[in-house]
């Protein structure tokens, strides 16, 4: 198969998978359990990306004073949660970041 073949395929893939959500609209009703679950799915998936990066540092968990990364990221999650500004939050975690670096 070549490579156009598999972008395709996979871009079939993703189409079918994502209109059977929007075909499924008004035929399915999920149980309310599942629906009071569904505002805290944006906020799991966000961590589940971020947080390998900000604890890990050559494959073991890095906790200590040495960890830029994570220092910088407590830093811009104070931001974000005291201002709501996203200019502001990852200007201050990217300051943080490199003056951590550098020292």
């Amino acid at each position: 198969m070549t490579i156009w073949g598999l972008m395709l395929v996979c871009g079939m893939i993703t189409f079918v998978i994502r209109y059977s959500f929007i075909a499924a609209e008004g035929h399915f009703q999920p149980s309310p359990w599942f629906v009071r679950l569904l505002p805290f799915v944006p906020v799991a998936a966000l961590t589940a990306l971020v947080a390998p990066e900000l604890l890990l540092v050559d494959g073991g968990i890095a906790l200590g004073i040495g960890n830029a990364r994570l220092w910088a990221g407590l830093v811009a999650i104070v931001a974000a949660a005291l201002w709501r500004n996203t200019v502001l939050t990852i200007g201050l975690g990217f300051a943080v970041f490199y003056l951590l670096r550098g020292v």
